[in-house]
C-alpha cells in the first residue's frame, strides 16, 4: 500500500485544494444569503433551544443529546493538533480563515440539519434513520439513490479508517503514555474496553455518556485556555491585529515559523476549520435526525450552534492561546506547539491538563463516529449488518494503537472528502426546500410571539 502513497497524496492535495474549499466555502455563501444571514440573526434563539428545545414528536433522543452526539464527533484532535498546524504551516492569519468557514459553515450545518428531520424515517425496529443518505433518496428522487449509496459508502469507510478509529486511538495512547507514562497497550485494552461497552449499547448508550463528557471537557478546555488568555489580556488586541493583518498579507518567517502567503493562510485555515466542524460533510445530520422535534427547523437551529461552539469558540481558544504566548513561532508543531503554549502558564501540569482534553475530545469522536457508521451499514445492508459492524469496529479500536501506515491515513482524508461531494450536491438540490421551511418556522415564532402579547 506504501507503494500508491505518492498517488494517495496527490488526490488529497487536490481533493482537499481549490475544488473541495470552493463548493464546501460557496454552498455555505449560498445558503447565507438565500437564508438572510440566519446564523447572525437567528443565533440568541439557537443557543436558547439547545435546553429548552420541547422534545416533542417522534425520535429517539432530545435535542441536546442529539447535539452532543454531534459535536462529540466533531470537537477532536481538530480543535488541538488541527488548529496548531493549520497555524503552523498557514501563520495566525489561518485563525481569521476558519473563523470565516465556520461563519459560512453555520448556514450549511443549519441546512444540514433542518433536513435530515424532515425526510427521516425509521428502520425495521421502529428506530429512526436519516442522514445525507435519506435525504438524497427521499428529497432527491429515487433516481439519485446511487448518490446516496455512495455517501454511506464513504461514511462507512470514514468510521473504519479515518476519523473515527486510527487518529483518535493514536492521540490517546501516545498522550496518555507521553504524559503518564501509561504503557500503550495498557491504555489500549482499557479503552477498548470502554468502547465496546458503550458502543454495543446503542445510540441511547452513547448519547448518555456523550450529554454527560461533552459540556464537561468544553468547559474543561476553555476554562484552562481562559487562564492562559487572561494571563496576557494586554496582549489580546495585538494578536486579533495579527490575525487580521495576517489573513490579508501574509506572515514573515520569525523564530521556528518558515513563512506564509496569503494563500497558505486561507487554504490552511478553511481546510482545518471544515475538517474540526465538519460543516458540509454530512456527518452531523446523521446525529440530528434522531432528535424528538415536530419542527425540522427547530433541530437546524440546534444543529447549527454546534459549529459555533466547535470553531468559534473552542478552536478560537486554542488558536489565540498559540499566538498570545509566541508557540506559533518557535520550533514545535501539532499537539506538541499546543504543550508548549500550555506549559507557559502551568509548567508540567499544562501537558497534564493537554492530555487529559485530547484524550477526552479523541475519545468523543470515537463514539460519534461508531454511531455515523452504524447509521451508514443499516442504509446499506439493513439491521442484520448492525451487530458484525459494531465487533468490527471494536476490533479496529483494539489494534489501532500499533497500525501506523501513513497511507491509510492518507486514503482516510481522501475518503472524509469524498463524504461531502454527495452532500453538498443535495443541500444545493434542496436549499429552496430548507428556504420554505425556514420563513414558515419563523412566520410561526412570530404568530406565537404576538399571541403571546
Amino acid at each position: 500500500m506504501e507503494s500508491f502513497l505518492p498517488m494517495l497524496n496527490a488526490i488529497d492535495s487536490f481533493l482537499w485544494g481549490v475544488p473541495l474549499i470552493t463548493l464546501l466555502v460557496g454552498t455555505g455563501i449560498l445558503l447565507t444569503v438565500r437564508l438572510s444571514l440566519i446564523q447572525v440573526v437567528q443565533l440568541p434563539l439557537a443557543l436558547g433551544l439547545i435546553l429548552r428545545a420541547k422534545n416533542q414528536g417522534k425520535g429517539d433522543i432530545s435535542s441536546f443529546k442529539a447535539l452532543c452526539v454531534a459535536l462529540a464527533a466533531t470537537i477532536g484532535t481538530g480543535n488541538i493538533v488541527g488548529v496548531a498546524t493549520a497555524v503552523k504551516v498557514g501563520g495566525p492569519g489561518a485563525i481569521f480563515w476558519m473563523w470565516m468557514a465556520a461563519f459560512f459553515g453555520m448556514a450549511t450545518k443549519y441546512a444540514e440539519g433542518l433536513l435530515a428531520v424532515k425526510y427521516r424515517t425509521t428502520d425495521e425496529r421502529g428506530e429512526i434513520a436519516g442522514g445525507p443518505m435519506y435525504y438524497i433518496q427521499r428529497g432527491m428522487g429515487e433516481k439519485y439513490r446511487p448518490l446516496a449509496t455512495f455517501f454511506a459508502a464513504a461514511t462507512v469507510l470514514v468510521a473504519f479508517f479515518g476519523i473515527g478509529t486510527f487518529p483518535q486511538v493514536n492521540a490517546i495512547v501516545d498522550s496518555v503514555e507521553l504524559s503518564f507514562g501509561v504503557p500503550r497497550i495498557a491504555t489500549d485494552i482499557v479503552l477498548t474496553a470502554l468502547i465496546a461497552a458503550i458502543t454495543i449499547g446503542g445510540l441511547r448508550s452513547i448519547a448518555k455518556v456523550a450529554s454527560r463528557i461533552i459540556p464537561f471537557m468544553a468547559v474543561l478546555y476553555v476554562a484552562i485556555s481562559m487562564g492562559i488568555i487572561l494571563m496576557h489580556i494586554g496582549e489580546v488586541p495585538a494578536a486579533l491585529a495579527l490575525i487580521l493583518d495576517s489573513a490579508f498579507t501574509g506572515t514573515a518567517a520569525a523564530g521556528g515559523f518558515a513563512g506564509s502567503t496569503v494563500m497558505m493562510a486561507m487554504q490552511n485555515g478553511i481546510a482545518r476549520g471544515v475538517f474540526s466542524n465538519e460543516s458540509g460533510l454530512g456527518s452531523a445530520p446523521i446525529a440530528a435526525a434522531a432528535a424528538k422535534t415536530k419542527e425540522p427547523a427547530e433541530q437546524g437551529l440546534i444543529s447549527m450552534t454546534g459549529t459555533f461552539i466547535d470553531t468559534i469558540i473552542i478552536c478560537s481558544m486554542t488558536g489565540l492561546v498559540l499566538v498570545l504566548t509566541g508557540a506559533w513561532n518557535g520550533d514545535t508543531a501539532g499537539a506538541a506547539m499546543t504543550g508548549a503554549a500550555f506549559s507557559s502558564l502551568y509548567g508540567t501540569a499544562g501537558g497534564m491538563l493537554l492530555t487529559v482534553s485530547l484524550a477526552l475530545f479523541a475519545f468523543t469522536t470515537i463514539l460519534g463516529w461508531n454511531y455515523y457508521g452504524e447509521r451508514a451499514v443499516l442504509y446499506l445492508a439493513g439491521v442484520r449488518a448492525i451487530l458484525p459492524y459494531r465487533l468490527v469496529f471494536i476490533a479496529l479500536i483494539a489494534c489501532g494503537a500499533f497500525l501506523k501506515i501513513e497511507a491509510i491515513w492518507v486514503l482516510a482524508d481522501i475518503v472524509n472528502g469524498l463524504m461531502a461531494i454527495p452532500n453538498l450536491i443535495a443541500l444545493i438540490a434542496l436549499s429552496g426546500i430548507v428556504v420554505h421551511e425556514t420563513r414558515r418556522y419563523i412566520a410561526k415564532i412570530r404568530r406565537g410571539a404576538r399571541i403571546m402579547k
